[in-house]
């Protein structure tokens, strides 16, 4: 009976934990002051996509008059009251008020048997602009535009004809702009602005690494879990975050780590980095089986040596003493993934690992002296350079203990100070030099952070900084669809 009654309340326990979102290891959110740099790149893009609009030739007859328009073409935008602006619940908006547009044409004009051609220039004036682009998450995790809305204006167009009927010609002049008017407003604004939205940028965003190899043993997943969430002083993107193993990608750490939060608006840009971020990437590197380490006898110094020696003396002659001049090395195998803790004052990663002693006989196999469990606490410093993240670290705490003993454990101690030395000459350049590669950011290319600042929260780090454009938008869009551009996986 009892059984009976909680199995309701089990049922929905299990359906609220199956249908929980998924954490963020990585957050972005791009606010209102980045804006500012990119509507002088999307004003930018949006000219020049304007002043390539083509339009088709006109004919008409009014009264006695035929006229044909030919040649139609852009010659100068003034788009000086342009906005771009978030839009809550929906995405971006780009406005263009009061703005003026610069066309010349040619003209061929009959009059009974009066047959005349010239150029016409117009000016299209009091042009305002509407544009709003609905963000979302594809079915692959990427960014993209789902839709966009368009809406322009024109409050009055002007014509003026040269040639030697000019003057006579010069009632024409409403019917052609209306024509004008109507072809340039209707037909060639709006699609033209459609065409660059969902041809070109999504081209572009289609190129931002979802998932990537980061070297040749693990990769990272950056696809989004849910839309953009827009408010009015910013845009706020969630991401898996996540590496994996390239040789099994269907293993993967379980995100239980705390979501990242970002509070700040005051510069263009912010990375928000949970301390699951990097233990999937440890775990990652564990599974590969790369951590991994063999000290050679020349790799150690001979203070370090003679140490082992006097240590392990009594062993060497039990087993035979004909060992005693046999070179010495040392095996480090972490035994567990490492983890990470991030707090105000900074981040650290934990390792356990077993140290084997091994003498070495020529020409016999190598023979076990002991094992030991080595502890080690290092700090991590994180830092962001253009769209790399890269990481330096640095061994803090050290200690081992025999796996065989108290008593061993105790012998050992004298070998903890030269072992953390040596562990800091050899171990610690070699974790460097491998993690200052970095790993990149999800940015397009011809975007890069600058002038970064480096925050340490309880489980998470954020990373606030301005943007710099290296390429304009329309150099970005070109590079996206040119061979040889990076390849998302």
């Amino acid at each position: 009976m009892v059984l009976f009654l909680w199995s309701p309340l089990l049922l929905l326990v299990t359906m609220v934990t199956c249908n929980r979102p998924e954490p963020a290891g990585v957050r972005i959110r791009i606010t209102d002051k980045g804006l500012e740099m990119l509507k002088y790149e999307t004003q930018k893009f949006v000219e020049e996509e304007l002043s390539n609009i083509s339009m088709p030739e006109m004919k008409g007859k009014e009264g006695r008059f035929q006229y044909t328009i030919t040649d139609i073409k852009v010659m100068e935008l003034n788009m000086t009251q342009a906005e771009l602006l978030f839009q809550p619940e929906l995405g971006l908006l780009f406005q263009v008020k009061d703005s003026s547009i610069t066309l010349s044409f040619k003209r061929q004009i009959l009059y009974w048997f009066f047959f005349d051609k010239g150029t016409i220039n117009a000016s299209a004036e009091g042009v305002d602009i509407h544009t709003a682009l609905k963000f979302v998450r594809d079915d692959l995790g990427r960014l993209k535009i789902s839709n966009i809305t368009c809406d322009a204006n024109i409050a009055k167009m002007r014509a003026e004809f040269s040639g030697t009927l000019g003057r006579v010609y010069d009632f024409l002049a409403s019917f052609i702009t209306t024509g004008m008017l109507n072809n340039l407003l209707n037909n060639q604004i709006c699609p033209a602005l459609n065409d660059a939205a969902f041809g070109h940028i999504n081209t572009m965003l289609s190129t931002i690494p979802v998932r990537s190899e980061v070297d040749y043993y693990v990769g990272i997943d950056y696809s989004l879990l849910s839309d953009p969430v827009f408010t009015s002083r910013g845009m706020d993107m969630h991401f898996r975050g996540m590496f994996y193993e390239l040789a099994n990608q269907n293993v993967s750490l379980e995100n239980t780590a705390v979501a990242p939060m970002i509070q700040e608006n005051d510069r263009m840009v912010y990375l928000a980095l949970s301390e699951f971020f990097f233990d999937s990437g440890m775990f990652s590197y564990y599974k590969a089986g790369i951590f991994q380490m063999h000290i050679a006898h020349d790799r150690m110094s001979k203070d370090m040596l003679m140490m082992l020696r006097t240590t392990f003396f009594g062993t060497i002659m039990m087993l035979n003493p004909a060992l005693m001049e046999a070179p010495l090395s040392l095996q480090l195998e972490v035994t567990a993934p490492p983890k990470t803790s991030i707090r105000t004052s900074g981040a650290t990663v934990a390792v356990t690992a077993i140290v084997n002693v091994m003498v070495l006989p020529p020409g016999k196999p190598p023979v076990q002296l002991t094992s030991m469990t080595m502890e080690a606490k290092f700090n991590a410093k994180v830092s962001m350079k253009g769209k790399r993240l890269s990481v330096q670290a640095d061994l803090r705490r050290f200690k081992i203990f025999s796996n065989q003993s108290a008593l061993e454990s105790i012998a050992l101690i004298p070998l903890q100070g030269p072992l953390k030395t040596m562990l800091q000459i050899s171990m610690v350049p070699l974790i460097n030099n491998w993690t200052k590669r970095g790993v990149r950011i999800p940015l397009a290319d011809g975007m890069d952070f600058v002038e970064e600042v480096v925050e340490y929260h309880n489980g998470y780090i954020v990373i606030g900084a301005n943007l710099h454009f290296s390429r304009g938008l329309r150099d970005m869009i070109e590079g996206s669809i040119r061979p040889g551009c990076e390849e998302t996986l």
